[in-house]
Order: C-alpha cells, then structure tokens, then sequence
C-alpha cells in the first residue's frame, strides 16, 4: 500500500522541483495544477494552459487524469471539458511513465501531432484537414484569447459570462468566413 503512496510522492516531488510551476490542492500530492507552456514552432507556441491533474490511489499502475482548464483549440482535446485524447494516457499508459514524462514529451508531441481521425473535437479535426491554415489561424486565435497569463492567473468563476460572449464572437466570425467562401 505504500509503494503507490510513495511513487505519487516521488513523481510529483519531481515536478516541483522542475521548471514547472505545480500548484497543490489542499496540499494534496493527488491533485494539482501545471502551467503548461504550448511547444514552440507550433501554433501553440506563446500559449500558456492550467492543466488539472489527479492521480489515483492505484497510481502509477492506473494512469492520471488529465484535462486543460484553459479552452484550447485542438483535435484530440474537448473544448468544453478539456479531457485530452491519448493513447499513452488513456490506453498504454504503463508505470515506467512519470508525470514529467507527461508535460516535457506526450502534451507536447500531441500539440505537435494531432490526430484528426480520432478526434474529440471535431470541429478542429474536419478544420485541420480540409484548411491547414485556417486551423493554425484559430489556434492562434484561441492561445490570444484563452492561453495567457492573465487568464491562467485570473480567476475562472466569471468565465461562463465571457464563455458565452466569445462563443456569440466565434460563431459569428464562423459565419463571416462561411460568407467569404
């Protein structure tokens, strides 16, 4: 029983102590927050994410839980509840994997690389593969408005209010372009 206890301990000991910034709930090792920083050369380069973790008792032979709290434009992420859709995390996790392992290679290869035939948005995926340059466009868009500093550190309870005018925003700028084609 102690071993697990002992490897969430580790594991997230090891993210404090990187260049990531980890912000514990209730000083509870199983649950926290990472600032994320999208991977450079990508549109998602610039854009900062608050990624919500939680680790099971069963950890690390059971994988963590992992969602963007921040919206993010991207095929394999749910805009709305930001689960993230990967294999390495969903199905091959294995215990040889680390948290570290999490934010320095599979987040970033799967900003680098998504997967638009297996997606969770759909939106993105069916964007991404008939305009490339309009899915980099609204990537972009999305880390302006949702991936800075300033709304990780801000406070996310008046988000739905906003949530709603940018969709109004989204949608009619959606329309416009539909209106250009």
């Amino acid at each position: 029983m102690s071993s697990p206890r002992r490897r969430i301990e580790t594991d997230v000991m090891k993210l404090l102590m990187s260049d990531y910034e980890v912000t514990l709930v209730n000083d509870n090792m199983q649950e926290f927050y990472v600032r994320f920083h999208g991977p450079k050369d990508t549109p998602f380069a610039n854009g900062v994410w608050k990624i919500h973790v939680e680790l099971q008792d069963q950890y690390p032979y059971k994988s963590p839980s992992i969602g963007f709290t921040n919206r993010i434009f991207h095929p394999n992420i749910d805009e709305r509840s930001g689960s993230v859709c990967l294999d390495v995390i969903n199905q091959t996790w294995s215990p040889m994997f680390d948290m570290i392992n999490i934010f320095e290679v599979f987040l970033p290869q799967l900003l680098r690389y998504p997967n638009p035939t297996d997606p969770l948005n759909g939106e993105a995926a069916a964007l991404l593969m008939r305009d490339p340059q309009g899915y980099d466009t609204k990537v972009k868009d999305y880390v302006k408005r949702y991936a800075t500093k300033e709304v990780v550190d801000g406070d996310d309870s008046d988000s739905s209010e906003s949530d709603e005018e940018s969709e109004r925003e989204s949608f009619e700028e959606d329309e416009a372009a539909g209106l250009e084609l």
